[in-house]
């Protein structure tokens, strides 16, 4: 499957059904007056977040989403079907700009949240609307209202807890593919990932995790040399980063400051996320431990955060690096609940308000 994490899109809602002039003629019914019913409301078009879909391949190639008309209204006050609303489902974590001024519009991260995007027209009054003393045949009615238009940046963002990133080739493939049923390719000679990988870790507790396997940065990559610009977007959703720095290259330390200045350079907060470094491929290094322990030293004397030296292909050193992993996530856990929790003012316990508005229900129309 083809990764696509950006689209643009116009969408169009449907347009209002007009009012109809009718007139009741029945027989022994003298003077029936007038019975020209509502036009139907236009369809809108609804993006609605799904799990299922990790892509937004389906929005290359079709471009324009419409929803149905409202019907006109009927004779005998009878009011035109509204049109059915549109709902297109995308991957969870998709932001929705406004083309033309760069508005962001809606962050859908949940599964099944909802946001409509284009509102249907209203349908147009029938003549029994203008019915009046002085007016007993109103022979007009009022057309629908168009329905809302607009061009859309959709932005996906992969939702993870941690993220993998390092230089290409510092075993982050093989590193999602020893922790999780992820298959990522994976090959004997030097390349760079060049989509994002997802994998579900399971914790000791039965419950997953998910990694994100971020595609190498290399330097630059904030200012769109290599693959670094289109993918660390995806970063910006972790709580979490783990760093490999690869024990076999000439320079780890110049490795680690490369990234961290990426970081540092994109902004965004990418530089106050908790941080783990691992020095992996520790079996190519198998023969001299006091380097590899060094190393280390003086990683950790630089970033002053944990290292970890770990072989994905041997599968060692990596149960104490997913016991901090573990660790780091619950305690931050704890501080959202926290920051979350109602706030205090004397004795009385404040809480802001939460409105949940199923936008798949339209409003009645309002006559």
């Amino acid at each position: 499957m083809q990764f696509i994490d950006q689209a643009d899109v116009q969408v169009q809602a449907g347009n209002g059904g007009d009012g109809l002039v009718a007139f009741r003629r029945e027989k022994y019914v003298p003077a029936g007056g007038p019975s020209g019913g509502n036009g139907g409301r236009g369809g809108s078009v609804i993006f609605r977040s799904v799990e299922h879909l990790q892509t937004l391949l389906d929005f290359r190639y079709n471009h324009l989403f419409k929803a149905d008309d409202g019907q006109r209204g009927g004779p005998n006050n009878r009011t035109g079907a509204s049109g059915h609303d549109r709902v297109i489902d995308i991957p969870c974590g998709t932001m929705i700009y406004e083309a033309e001024t760069g508005e962001l519009l809606c962050d859908l991260v949940e599964p099944n949240q909802t946001f409509c995007l284009a509102k249907g027209g209203k349908g147009g009054l029938g003549n029994q609307h203008f019915l009046s003393n002085r007016n007993r045949a109103p022979e007009h009615a009022l057309p629908g209202l168009p329905g809302e238009a607009r061009s859309l940046r959709m932005e996906l963002k992969l939702l993870a807890e941690v993220g993998i990133i390092g230089l290409p080739n510092a075993g982050k493939s093989t590193l999602i593919a020893a922790l999780s049923s992820a298959r990522p390719k994976i090959a004997d000679y030097p390349f760079t990932t060049l989509v994002p990988n997802l994998g579900v870790v399971r914790k000791p507790t039965g419950d997953g995790t998910v990694f994100a396997d971020i595609p190498g940065l290399i330097e630059g990559a904030h200012l769109g040399t290599g693959l670094g610009h289109d993918f660390l977007r995806h970063v910006e959703r972790t709580r979490l980063l783990l760093h490999l720095i690869d024990v076999t290259s000439p320079d780890p330390i110049a490795d680690y400051h490369t990234i961290q200045q990426e970081l540092h350079a994109y902004g965004r907060g990418l530089t106050d996320r908790p941080q783990f470094l691992a020095l992996s491929k520790l079996d190519a290094m198998s023969q001299d431990v006091e380097t590899v322990n060094e190393l280390a030293a003086q990683l950790h004397e630089v970033s002053q955060v944990p290292v970890f030296q770990i072989s994905a292909v041997a599968r060692t050193g990596l149960e104490p690096l997913l016991n901090q992993v573990w660790q780091s996530l619950e305690t931050l856990q704890t501080e959202t609940l926290k920051a979350d929790a109602p706030l205090q003012t004397g004795a009385v316990s404040v809480s802001l308000p939460v409105i949940d508005i199923d936008l798949l229900n339209p409003l009645p129309l309002n006559t």
